[in-house]
């Protein structure tokens, strides 16, 4: 499903060049369950906006769904994006002065979806992750995991093949985390959605399927859990 060959990801600070990705390759077949982790700086975030083509590579080329998404116009990636991939970030990234059910239907708007399927689908995906009665309210009415929750609704609601998830617990106490990993878990498991998210905590890594490890901007190991 995702194909990304020696990838290589250089900044210029100052005099000084920064790799935040190093000659990667990795394979991503269709329905995994996949944990990056590594420690801060290891290129585990800037690997996954690579994925999502929200970050131009500097060499090498990442395929989707026999698409070479980096060959596209920023037009075409913007439209590969809306209608492959949802996106779920640590800092929720939710705009303060739209309700939850609004925050969830940005995705939808848009992808230029009539308004009354809108507000169906958002609502149909705020009730997937248990928040139908927390529709009206901000974000500012709600807790830190359920503004969480908001964003899973917003990353699932186009129904996107691909969901990518950075540090989705790093913000929330342990329960609350854990509950978040359940329900990524659950999407995995129930629609078989490929799921690829960023954590540093290892027991959310031991749910997956299968974990990378990251240092410096390379792959170190992989791990395959599969029963």
């Amino acid at each position: 499903m995702i194909e990304i060959n020696n990838v290589t990801k250089s900044y210029t600070m100052g005099e000084e060049k920064i790799s935040a990705l190093n000659e990667v390759s990795l394979t991503v077949e269709e329905g995994d369950f996949m944990a990056v982790t590594g420690p801060s700086g290891s290129g585990k975030s800037t690997l996954l906006y690579t994925i999502g083509g929200l970050l131009t590579p500097t060499h090498g080329n990442v395929q989707v769904n026999g698409s070479m998404i980096y060959s596209l116009t920023s037009k075409e990636r913007a439209r590969f994006r809306r209608e492959n991939v949802g996106f779920i970030f640590q800092t929720f990234e939710l705009l303060p002065y739209l309700t939850a059910l609004e925050n969830v239907m940005i995705p939808l708007s848009l992808a230029g979806e009539d308004s009354r399927d809108q507000e169906k689908w958002a609502l149909e995906a705020l009730e997937k992750v248990g928040l139908g009665k927390r529709a009206t309210h901000k974000p500012n009415e709600l807790s830190g995991g359920e503004q969480q929750r908001v964003a899973v609704a917003r990353g699932l609601v186009n129904e996107a093949n691909i969901l990518l998830a950075d540090e989705p617990t790093g913000n929330l106490d342990q329960k609350t985390g854990d509950e978040i990993m359940s329900l990524l878990r659950e999407l995995n498991d129930e629609d078989g959605q490929t799921i690829i998210y960023v954590t540093h905590d290892q027991s959310n890594a031991k749910l997956a399927d299968k974990v990378v490890g990251m240092i410096d901007g390379r792959i170190v190991t992989r791990i395959n859990q599969r029963n």
